[in-house]
């Protein structure tokens, strides 16, 4: 590699460092072409995104930003997971650690909060933010329904007793 490339790569290297939310380190020794292409997927699908660079080049790019605790976790063949919401890619790779036993997560960062294992594992079983709004709007939404059918339960129950009233009068 050139150095005009090294640098390139450094400063896209970087600018993803800069944006991310959380970053899962993990070693991929051992996958297949194929089982990449599947992960790599996944954490497309998730909103995230997966980058394999030389160790060196990474730890240059990781200088100033908020993740730069995972510098010592690149050490053989890494592969970092990002993204911007802090629950996909902890939750992809986890999932993809269970049916890949050569996909071995070695920790990660959330900001500046350096995470390892059972903290990247406790990221993962959070919802993710588009199940909380989700809730959150269900939340707001369940009164307003309440009130509705309560605005309409007297004129209702009225509607009933006269129907009940005129069908006794009826059958008289």
């Amino acid at each position: 590699m050139e150095r005009a490339a090294k640098k390139e790569s450094v400063e896209q290297l970087h600018e993803v460092f800069k944006t991310t939310g959380v970053a899962v380190v993990a070693h991929y020794s051992g996958l297949t072409v194929a089982q990449m292409q599947k992960l790599r997927m996944q954490m497309k699908q998730a909103g995230a995104s997966v980058k394999v660079a030389k160790n060196r080049l990474a730890k240059i790019a990781l200088e100033g930003t908020d993740v730069v605790a995972i510098g010592p976790l690149l050490k053989g063949p890494t592969v970092i997971a990002t993204s911007k919401d802090p629950v996909a890619a902890p939750k992809v790779a986890l999932e993809f650690a269970k049916t890949n036993e050569q996909f071995v997560i070695l920790g990660g960062s959330m900001g500046k909060t350096v995470l390892n294992v059972d903290g990247v594992k406790a990221l993962a079983s959070l919802p993710s933010l588009d199940e909380l709004r989700g809730k959150i709007v269900g939340l707001i939404v369940a009164p307003a329904t309440k009130l509705a059918q309560l605005a309409n339960a007297p004129a209702a129950k009225l509607a009933r007793v006269i129907q009940a009233h005129a069908s006794k009068g009826e059958a008289a």
